[in-house]
């Protein structure tokens, strides 16, 4: 099946996803800010430069997108029908260096939460979770 969109459109598309600063990213800021937890952003010395850092708890949070990260059985993990090989190479090499990340950062004495995309839809669940997991 070709792509419904042009190869110059693709480009600015995929040119247009960001690594930081995403929209669940920053909901998921807007909600750690508002229960009164501080933290800092994307703190390269650390493994996968996480999006949120409790330095002071030893705590980090990243927020992934379910395509890219392949949240299981999540209705958003989707395969495009082209160059599917390609896809899935690169689909699985994400699974592994998070993978590799998180074992890094829990060897390192940090703890580690991923929010997921879809979890954004229910904020109120995702609020206990974020509070349960950055309390004392």
């Amino acid at each position: 099946m070709a792509d419904h969109v042009k190869a110059e459109k693709r480009s600015e598309i995929m040119r247009a996803v960001r690594s930081k600063d995403t929209s669940p990213e920053l909901a998921v800021r807007k909600m750690v800010h508002a229960m009164g937890f501080r933290f800092r952003l994307h703190r390269a010395d650390l493994p996968g430069k996480p999006d949120l850092v409790f330095p002071s708890r030893r705590k980090v949070i990243f927020v992934h997108g379910c395509f890219w990260h392949r949240h299981t059985r999540c209705r958003y993990t989707t395969t495009p029908k082209t160059r599917v090989a390609f896809w899935e190479a690169k689909f699985a090499s994400n699974v592994q260096r998070d993978k590799r990340t998180i074992r890094k950062l829990r060897s390192l004495g940090w703890a580690v939460m991923t929010v997921w995309q879809c979890e954004l839809k229910d904020r109120e669940r995702l609020g206990g979770q974020l509070h349960e997991f950055l309390k004392d």
